[in-house]
Order: C-alpha cells, then structure tokens, then sequence
C-alpha cells in the first residue's frame, strides 16, 4: 500500500499577509477558496503541482505541513500513538475529505488525508 504526499498547507495567522507574499516572491495566485472560510488553493502556475493551500489558523499556531494519503483514519491514527506519536488535530471531515494532525515522537507535525 501505498502513501503518497497529496497536498501542502500553510496555516497562517494572518492568511491575506502570507498570500500577499507569497504573491509577491514567486508570482502564486489563489484562484479557489476551500470549504474552510478564509483557506484558498494556491495556483503556481505548474501544471500538475501539488496541492497546496494557505488558510487560517486551525489551532493555536502558525504551521506548515504535508498531509500523506491514507485508507483508513482510525487505523492510521492509532498505529501513529502506538509508535509514541501524538494527535495535534482529531479528525476534520469535509466535502470529499477527511484529516487529521498527528505529531511524530520529536514533535514533527504531519496532516493524514483519507478521501471519503
């Protein structure tokens, strides 16, 4: 079974600061708005890039991570606590897709993402 990263987040503070930047270094537009209020697509102008995406905050701190495609949610986190991980977000379900924040040993925070 495979585990492809399938998308990229950074979560922001200030989102429409981090876009204007972002912008502004390396030309990224923000065509879509996601089903998060305030959380947009980033186009960067690359055919086939990977997902990425700028939202507000989820949590209580500015954050940039990778969300790794899983089958199945429940297994997935459990299998991470069992290791010594930690969840940093339960489970978040919306159109199309479920995620979640877990924490490796070190404290390294990586998003999980199981299409519904």
């Amino acid at each position: 079974m495979s585990h492809p990263i399938v998308h990229a987040e950074i979560r922001s503070s200030d989102p429409d600061a981090t876009r204007a930047f972002f912008h502004d270094l390396f030309g990224w537009t923000y065509p879509d708005e996601g089903a998060f209020p305030g959380y947009t697509f980033v186009e960067t102008g690359v055919p086939g890039a990977l997902y990425t995406a700028i939202s507000p905050l989820q949590g209580d701190t500015d954050l940039v991570t990778f969300f790794v495609g899983i089958d199945d949610m429940a297994e997935s986190i459990a299998s991470a606590t069992r290791l010594g991980g930690r969840v940093v977000q339960d489970p978040v379900t919306v159109p199309g897709v479920s995620f979640a924040l877990i924490a490796d040993p070190q404290g390294h925070v990586v998003g999980l993402a199981q299409q519904l």
